[in-house]
């Protein structure tokens, strides 16, 4: 399948779904280094898809996929 955006790959939808779960579930957690690691954990996902998207080889790309 060719994706002409990573937007149209459903992992990277479904990771943003996921990253506002998390944002909602952790958003007033008193225990601030744990909120900023697993919030920065979750977005790192859809943000690990976009950047390996724009990478020139399809071995690159499943690197940043298996991140």
């Amino acid at each position: 399948m060719v994706f002409k955006s990573f937007e149209d790959i459903i992992a990277w939808q479904k990771a943003q779904d996921v990253a506002v779960e998390i944002y909602t579930v952790f958003g007033m957690d008193k225990d601030f280094s744990f909120r900023n690691q697993i919030c920065s954990a979750v977005v790192s996902i859809s943000n690990n898809i976009a950047e390996g998207f724009d990478r020139s080889s399809d071995a690159d790309f499943s690197r940043f996929l298996y991140m």
